[in-house]
């Protein structure tokens, strides 16, 4: 399990004896490194009793064209550069702040896929 509690170490390298244990509101989950490919989503309750939707796998982007003002859907071709990772790129993994190839030309993703479940992105340049 993932835990986002507090340390057990102190900045001087020393011990925090644990005073409680572990807490559900403290659980985390292992990260969705959304690819290019069919569809896939999972639906999984968090906190509150809301959803996230994790998106494993899409081939679509909602790419908004600044120049005319809307959103086209667009196919996507390859993940060109990720600051996220040095290996992103080469696996094709996208994350907020990619920069993909679409259909429509090259598209930086402003949102984060793996808990929205859709994939937006806006347009950056454009392919001739």
């Amino acid at each position: 399990m993932i835990w986002h509690g507090r340390s057990r170490r102190k900045p001087t390298g020393g011990l925090y004896r644990p005073h409680r244990k572990k807490r559900k509101y403290e659980m985390g989950r292992p990260q969705v490194e959304t690819l290019i490919g069919e569809r896939k989503i999972k639906k999984v309750r968090v906190r509150g009793g809301n959803y996230k939707i994790k998106l494993f796998r899409d081939m679509f982007a909602n790419v908004y064209v600044p120049k005319e003002g809307k959103v086209v859907r667009a196919e996507i071709k390859r993940v060109v550069e990720n600051p996220a990772h040095v290996h992103y790129a080469r696996r094709n993994v996208i994350t907020k702040g990619a920069i993909i190839e679409t259909s429509v030309g090259l598209a930086k993703v402003t949102n984060r896929p793996s808990q929205e479940g859709i994939i937006n992105a806006v347009l950056i340049e454009e392919s001739s």
